[in-house]
């Protein structure tokens, strides 16, 4: 599956733009070493979580939020699934290449399935008759009888298989090959691969809407998310998210996509109406799992750094938008029915759509923080709060230039009101967001994805709080060196050198066989050096380095004669 790096617990971040508040129900839960997955019972009252580092699984009652058992387990568990009736929770044992079958009743294992290791994900059919794992590194799929917990079929799937989803019909499995960049899908009566989808950069983990019409994947590679459509087994919408995506949860009523983002320390809200991110929530350290409770109103969030889950109340979404006001937000609770009124503080919000679950509203105008009421014939209660983002602004960005075919170089972007930040542009180009806070973003360019050309390109910051400008980016040619003038010089170094080339203007360094040469840029075509010392003679390789690569040319050293 992953690994990531644990450290000693944190607790759940509060908005990280001013405002002291925490999220509502905003619990974090402290439980083993390094939790990976988790899953909800089907009643929603217990959570049973995978602790990789301390080889326990944590149990949670969800109505006080907090650890009723901790059960020892093998080497290295990973993932959970549930069993439909609620009394079996079945674990992935990485390490020990078991399936562990837990019952709920007395929370002790009760059978351990060979499956082999590097077992990573599990999932179940809708009726609890059949167990499919990954074993990522035979490239296969065990397919277990849950009835006498053996293994009955072992399905090859060539590409690193790692996250498995089953749609709700039970007839297909998807499965996310992490090597091959694909996603094969398994035919669940003859348990044979009949598709294989290419997908983004190193897919690890996928989820199935509820509806059974859509799969979500992520890819890690290039920090995005491919939407699979079922009925045609295609990619329809790729959606850009921040770095190191993990799990991708839907939610209940199938309205919104969660993805853990390890690196930035965030969950990431897609619309799946139009298969885009609409917030970015500061939560936990290196959030990896989201699993949700039966009635949408919150998601369970596994923090792998901070060996806690953390609770996301999810009755306001997205619950931060501009002091303008017209963010479309759904709210998500019970009793909601033929509602008369929803308010944001004393302002009044637009009815747009109304269920007994569920209401989406454009939000009022506003500022600070103000609680999100809704009133029907039985009363008024509030569901949560909305955060007013103000409007950002850019200052600085560092480094100004890089090459145009990108690079994993980190560029920082400084201003005002940055926290939340959705999406970060260089001209067409998506950045990848790595780090947020109010007034400094991180991002990166994906190897893969560059300019057209060599030129100047817009910053654009998008925020909650509206799009910032006024900053610009240069995507430069790599230089080119095409001589050395003198090519020799003594070991002893000293030889003032003159290199020739092209796109030289912005080197900030130059070397000789890996040695910084004190230099001075003359003009785009021109640079000058002087050698360092040696300690041997012989040819060695000159290299110039600037925002737009590296160029290389070569000197030789010779002795000083001598009797």
């Amino acid at each position: 599956m992953f690994t990531l790096t644990s450290s000693s617990p944190q607790p759940v971040q509060a908005r990280g733009f001013g405002f002291s508040a925490a999220f509502a129900a905003g619990a974090s839960i402290p439980v083993g070493d390094m939790p990976q997955g988790i899953a909800l019972t089907p009643d929603g009252a217990r959570a049973y979580v995978a602790n990789r580092g301390s080889d326990t699984v944590s149990v949670i009652d969800t109505v006080t939020d907090t650890v009723i058992a901790t059960i020892p387990t093998g080497a290295g568990p990973t993932f959970v699934a549930t069993s439909p009736d609620g009394t079996r929770a079945y674990v992935t044992i990485n390490d020990g290449g078991l399936l562990s079958v837990i019952d709920t009743a007395t929370n002790t294992i009760v059978a351990n399935i060979a499956v082999g290791a590097g077992a990573t994900v599990v999932a179940l059919t809708p009726d609890g008759t059949r167990a499919y794992v990954t074993v990522q590194p035979a490239d296969t799929v065990s397919v277990i009888d849950t009835a006498t917990n053996t293994v009955t079929v072992t399905i090859p799937v060539p590409g690193g298989p790692n996250g498995l989803a089953i749609t709700p019909d039970g007839t297909r499995a998807y499965v996310a090959c992490l090597s091959s960049h694909t996603v094969s899908v398994i035919d669940t009566a003859t348990n044979t691969v009949t598709a294989t989808i290419g997908v983004g950069l190193v897919p690890i983990l996928l989820t199935v809407t509820p509806d059974g019409t859509r799969v979500y994947v992520t890819n890690v590679g290039n920090s995005t998310v491919s939407v699979i459509d079922t009925a045609t087994n295609t990619v329809t919408a790729t959606v850009g998210v921040s770095a190191q995506p993990r799990f991708t949860a839907v939610s209940p009523d199938g309205s919104h996509a969660y993805v853990a983002n390890a690196e930035p320390d965030t969950v990431g809200v897609i619309d799946t109406a139009t298969n885009t991110v609409v917030e970015n929530i500061d939560f936990g350290d290196g959030p990896t799992v989201v699993a949700f409770t039966p009635d949408g109103t919150h998601a369970y969030v596994t923090n792998t750094d901070a060996d806690t889950v953390g609770v996301l109340a999810t009755t306001v979404i997205p619950d931060q938008g501009s002091t303008a006001g017209g963010t479309t937000v759904t709210l998500t609770g019970r009793h909601l029915a033929n509602a008369t009124a929803v308010r944001f503080g004393t302002a009044r919000a637009v009815i747009t759509a109304n269920t007994a679950t569920s209401l989406t509203v454009t939000a009022p105008a506003g500022s600070g923080v103000v609680p999100v009421t809704v009133t029907t014939a039985g009363g008024t209660g509030t569901l949560g709060h909305f955060y007013y983002r103000p409007v950002p602004a850019l200052t600085g960005i560092s480094p100004a230039a890089g090459p145009v075919a990108g690079s994993d170089q980190a560029i920082v972007i400084t201003g005002r009101n940055l926290a939340g930040a959705l999406d970060v542009y260089l001209g067409p180009t998506r950045a990848v967001i790595q780090q947020v806070s109010d007034t400094q973003l991180t991002v990166r360019i994906p190897p893969d994805a560059g300019a057209s050309g060599p030129g100047g390109v817009a910053v654009t910051v998008i925020t909650p709080g509206g799009s910032a400008h006024g900053l610009s980016y240069a995507y430069l040619s790599p230089p080119t060196v095409t001589s050395v003038d003198p090519g020799t010089g003594p070991v002893t170094g000293g030889t003032q050198v003159t290199l020739t080339g092209t796109g030289l203007a912005a080197a900030d360094q130059v070397t000789f066989n890996g040695t910084p040469a004190t230099f001075a840029v003359i003009s785009d075509t021109t640079v000058t050096a002087t050698s360092p010392p040696s300690g041997t003679e012989g040819s060695v390789t000159v290299t110039v380095t600037g925002p737009g690569g590296t160029a290389t040319g070569s000197f030789t050293y010779v002795s000083e004669p001598n009797v």
